[in-house]
C-alpha cells in the first residue's frame, strides 16, 4: 500500500502563531477614560489618473494608564475584543 496523503497535523500538539495586525497613527481625542482615538493616514492611488490622495481611518484603541494625549504618535496592535468598538491595545515602549 503507497500513502501518499499528507498528514494534518495535530491540533493539541502545534502552538500555531497569530500574527496581529500593527499600526501607527496620531491621538485625536483622549477625553474617555482608557481610550483613545488614533488616525491611521494612507496613501492610495487614483486606478486612472493615478493621482495619489489620503485616506484616513479612526480607530479606538485601549490606553490602560491613560498616559498618551492629544498628537502624540502611538503604536497600537489587534488584540481580543475589549468593548464594542474597542480591538485595539496600545504597544507601551
Amino acid at each position: 500500500m503507497n500513502d501518499n496523503k499528507a498528514k494534518k497535523p495535530d491540533v493539541g500538539s502545534d502552538k500555531e502563531t497569530v500574527i496581529r495586525k500593527k499600526f501607527n497613527g496620531i491621538v485625536v481625542s483622549d477625553s474617555a477614560d482608557k481610550t483613545i482615538v488614533v488616525r491611521v493616514d494612507r496613501v492610495k492611488v487614483h486606478p486612472k489618473y493615478k493621482k495619489r490622495y489620503t485616506v484616513s481611518r479612526r480607530y479606538r484603541v485601549h490606553d490602560e494608564k491613560n498616559q498618551y494625549k492629544i498628537d502624540d504618535k502611538v503604536e497600537f496592535i489587534e488584540c481580543r475584543p475589549i468593548s464594542k468598538d474597542k480591538r485595539w491595545r496600545v504597544i507601551y515602549s
